[in-house]
């Protein structure tokens, strides 16, 4: 099941909400949500709904075993590397056993049988979260849970189970033990739930589309134009299809009484590729930070080394396949470059070179990102820059353009913080009453948008139900 549903949207959601609104009890609330939780997680693919609930069962035991032995560290030690174990085991199992044997034949010559696991959805992000729990109980930044039922919610809570933010234990573990309801969390929560469907389903879904009509098709069938063009519906898809589901997860935290921290601050807006992944899927990036580099020896020992292993880290963690590899090196060099050189120069520059630069580079870095043929990825190159005797355009490109200009226009808008701080500014200074007015009708617009559009077409896909 996924937020940008019909099923989802009047009979998942209103249903948990009346049932979890009737009982004032916490506790009761709690395994009110973990029942709901574990259908929502069900509903596509039953079977994995056990190995979920293991995860959640192996790293309690573990919290409790590593805070009974913190003053033992070769015993909690262990209990570490049993969590990493278990964790980074079933992540390589079912996520990426098909590729290192796929590449082991490929570079032996040998036949051996690829398993052909299915991928459980949400497996990178609840493990991280989990490992982020048995990590933080041993390095004492936080108290091991002693109620299981607390516990299993933080694992598999739908709002962010299957395709995140990455949450850690700490930020949540006052409101698992002690939430109270407030109406203006809950009125707040529903208008970003709305404004993440909306980007969801408006923005991305059409940016998708005219993305796939120019990408998906063998090479000699575009134009140069039709390759930039779908490139860039893809970076608008990517964009919209990620911050609207994170939108809709936060929003749907308030809406319960839970305050998840922003995954998205208009990397778009970027004037650089360091700024950028500072603003682009932040529960990610933390993670990474605080978990590898940092460990690793960060800034201080060896930060080239450091840098290449956390993007190889963040490239393969999104796919199993050689092109989620090299994305992440390609970043891991810009970075590197940066880093040591260009953002020095950068500072003597214009903003507005600035900002074209991080877009060109961006733009660049998705095209690794969208196609797994690396064959394929090459041609895309040639074709982009002109090394090939494609045209350069079509009708096609013309007829894409201008039958999509204003949303076009609109989707770019959506991409900068303006338009939020217009609503801000105006709410901020209208009367209360006008202010719940404006808000009221902003969620039946968004709402409304979203739900004819649903009816309406069937091409609703979410790019990071595969990571």
């Amino acid at each position: 099941m996924v937020f940008a549903s019909l099923t989802f949207l009047f009979f998942f959601l209103p249903a948990c909400l009346i049932v979890y609104y009737s009982f004032p009890n916490r506790q009761v609330r709690n395994c009110i949500l973990i029942i709901f939780s574990l259908f929502f997680y069900a509903w596509g693919e039953p079977i994995w709904v056990i190995l979920l609930i293991f995860s959640a069962i192996w790293d309690y035991f573990i919290g409790l075993w590593i805070e009974k032995h913190l003053n033992r560290p070769l015993l909690a030690k262990i209990g570490i590397i049993a969590s990493l174990t278990a964790n980074l085991g079933l992540l390589a199992t079912f996520k990426y056993a098909d590729f290192f044997i796929q590449t082991a034949n490929s570079l032996t010559g040998l036949q051996f049988t690829s398993p052909g696991f299915i991928l459980p959805i949400g497996i990178s992000f609840y493990t991280f979260q989990t490992i982020s729990y048995t990590v933080g109980v041993y390095r004492r930044e936080v108290k091991a849970q002693h109620n299981f039922f607390n516990f299993l919610l933080f694992v598999v809570c739908f709002h962010q189970l299957v395709a995140g933010p990455i949450i850690r234990y700490a930020h949540v573990v006052k409101e698992i033990e002690g939430r109270i309801f407030n109406l203006n969390d809950f009125y707040q929560g529903t208008f970003i739930f709305c404004k993440g469907l909306f980007k969801k389903v408006y923005i991305a879904n059409t940016a998708g589309e005219i993305c796939a009509q120019f990408l998906n098709k063998p090479i000699s069938d575009t134009t140069v134009t039709g390759e930039w063009l779908g490139l860039i519906m893809f970076t608008i898809q990517i964009y919209f299809d990620f911050s609207g589901y994170s939108d809709m997860a936060i929003g749907l935290g308030k809406m319960f009484g839970f305050h998840y921290k922003p995954n998205f601050n208009y990397p778009y807006t970027s004037r650089s590729l360091t700024e950028f992944w500072r603003r682009w899927h932040i529960s990610l990036g933390t993670f990474f930070r605080d978990y590898v580099y940092i460990p690793l020896g960060g800034n201080r020992t060896h930060a080239t080394r450091n840098i290449l292993i956390v993007w190889a880290l963040t490239g393969i963690w999104h796919g199993a396949s050689w092109n989620f590899v090299i994305w992440g090196l390609y970043f891991a060099v810009i970075l590197l470059l940066e880093k040591n050189l260009l953002l020095r120069v950068f500072e003597t520059l214009p903003k507005w070179f600035q900002h074209s630069y991080a877009i060109i580079f961006i733009l660049l870095g998705w095209n690794i990102f969208f196609y797994t043929d690396l064959k394929r990825l090459v041609e895309s190159y040639q074709l982009l820059f002109y090394f090939l005797d494609n045209p350069i355009y079509d009708y096609k490109v013309v007829a894409a353009i201008s039958s999509n200009m204003y949303w076009l226009i609109l989707a770019l808008l959506l991409s900068t913080p303006y338009p939020s701080r217009l609503n801000e500014y105006l709410l901020f200074n209208l009367k209360p009453y006008l202010s719940q007015t404006i808000i009221f009708v902003e969620i039946f617009f968004l709402f409304g948008i979203s739900v004819i559009l649903l009816v309406g077409k069937t091409y609703n896909p979410f790019l990071y139900f595969r990571f």
